[in-house]
């Protein structure tokens, strides 16, 4: 029953075929059994917390990727220094969701302090594709992917900051929402990057995303960057004509040169696409884009990540938390505690951030990184003018191989395998949806709106979820 649409279990519970205890039991007996598999979990609870609210989430399981604070409950960020970390409070999201009625089945695995793309760099392990286990499910919210592209649940929620929620739902086959930046409160989500973190949404599909985000969204007091909710009820307008409704993608990240069979389906899948959104009277339109801007993307993400994740994380010193390594002073405690706690890969993050923060780099550095963002936003909010979202394959390839070495240097990796990060960048609001197959593996396109019309972007996503024909796709393992 957990591999069902929320509304499938709602009606199963209204009727008295199933109770919340059997959808409870049902969803840890998947998650303990997938687990060794694929590694979707940090903590999978043993006892279902009293249900409470009355929403449609009542009684109906989900997971919460392990970033994200909740009371009692170990939350490690998948990093060994905080491995034996259990917070003295709860999220916002994780509190209005325990309101609502939904049941905290387990705490999903990430990419280290979701710094990462690859869900490989998780203490406990790597997370493994449920459509194939030899290829990566992307990260950082690695786990909340997967353990609902499993069927494990029927929704979980993660985090974004460049791609970590649209990315992983695209390589599984699930829907992944990152909302404008402040419809969700982050007050209790471990800070990485402040001016680009996200709290979004997986689902199996569009129509359950906007259950979920009508509990989770609207201003909270204890984030000072939430935003007033003026949005509306999400499912009430989902079901609207998008009749002339405009769209337009990025000629410079179509046209791309390359001899990949894999990328030519891709963008053969995404024309199809296209061509679903005209049939539903939607108009869609070429534009170009500064090329060195759409390269320059990654450079500046990873200057403007680093150096806030440096800045974010200098708490976890072992002096006041964390997991600490005895050494003789002060400054040998924090520095043992560091090498031992870290990953390499944070390690070399961390020596980044750094860097770029350091006062000689930073006008080169830092503040051109900015500039860059905001020559891209101001870019985009130009477009806007005239255009309803952005519309574009969600990522150039199908979910790679463990062993497969990337080529950064190619238009497919800096141009469109970068893309969403313009999301983040703008606080726009941004959802991949499934659109087909390639090679066996779920491929998916993306649909990025103006700030603050998040409405729109659902609806629009909806009615394309619609004629695409993949609601409810789930990869049952064999």
């Amino acid at each position: 029953m957990t591999n069902k649409l929320i509304d499938e279990i709602r009606s199963s519970l209204d009727n008295g075929e199933i109770d919340s205890h059997m959808l409870f039991e049902e969803a840890v007996t998947k998650a303990k059994e997938y687990q060794k598999e694929y590694n979707c979990f940090v903590t999978i609870l043993d006892e279902k917390q009293e249900e409470n609210g009355n929403s449609i989430l009542r009684g109906i399981p989900y997971a919460l990727k392990d970033n994200i604070s909740t009371k009692g409950i170990l939350t490690t960020a998948s990093s060994n220094i905080l491995k034996d970390y259990i917070p003295l409070y709860d999220a916002t999201v994780y509190k209005k969701l325990k309101e609502a009625g939904a049941v905290l089945m387990g705490k999903t695995t990430l990419d280290e302090l979701a710094m990462g793309g690859t869900g490989t760099t998780c203490h406990t392990g790597i997370v493994r594709n449920p459509w194939d286990k030899r290829r990566m499910i992307g990260g950082s919210s690695a786990g909340s992917a997967a353990c609902v592209a499993l069927g494990i649940v029927p929704f979980s929620i993660g985090s974004d900051t460049g791609d970590s929620i649209r990315k992983p739902a695209a390589y599984g086959g699930v829907v992944g929402y990152k909302p404008t930046y402040g419809r969700v409160s982050r007050y209790g989500l471990f800070a990485f990057a402040s001016s680009l973190d996200h709290v979004g949404v997986f689902a199996r599909s569009v129509k359950d995303v906007c259950y979920v985000m009508d509990v989770i969204k609207g201003h909270d007091d204890k984030d000072m960057t939430s935003l007033v909710d003026h949005d509306g009820v999400y499912i009430d307008n989902i079901n609207r004509s998008v009749c002339g409704k405009k769209l337009f993608y990025i000629k410079e990240a179509i046209d791309i040169d390359s001899n990949s069979g894999e990328l030519k389906k891709i963008i053969d899948n995404f024309n199809t696409t296209i061509e679903k959104c005209r049939e539903l009277g939607m108009i869609v339109e070429e534009v170009s884009f500064r090329k060195d801007l759409l390269e320059a993307i990654y450079p500046a993400y990873m200057c403007i990540s680093c150096a806030e994740a440096t800045s974010n994380n200098s708490n976890l010193t072992g002096i006041a938390f964390g997991n600490r390594v005895d050494g003789h002073s002060i400054n040998d405690i924090m520095i043992k505690t560091r090498t031992k706690g870290f990953s390499e890969l944070i390690k070399r993050r961390f020596v980044l951030g750094s860097y770029v923060l350091q006062k000689e780099n930073q006008e080169k550095l830092f503040l051109n990184a900015g500039r860059i963002r905001r020559l891209i936003v101001d870019k985009m909010n130009e477009l806007f003018k005239n255009y309803d979202g952005l519309i574009m394959p969600s990522i150039g390839e199908i979910a790679p191989f463990f062993d497969k070495d990337s080529d950064r240097l190619s238009d497919e990796y800096l141009i469109l395998g970068n893309h969403l990060v313009i999301g983040n960048f703008g606080g726009f609001p941004s959802i991949s949806i499934p659109s087909g197959f390639v090679d066996k593996m779920p491929v998916s396109v993306n649909i990025t709106g103006r700030a603050r019309e998040d409405a729109l972007v659902l609806n629009i996503a909806n009615k394309l979820e619609e004629v695409l024909g993949y609601r409810g796709l789930v990869k049952e393992n064999e």
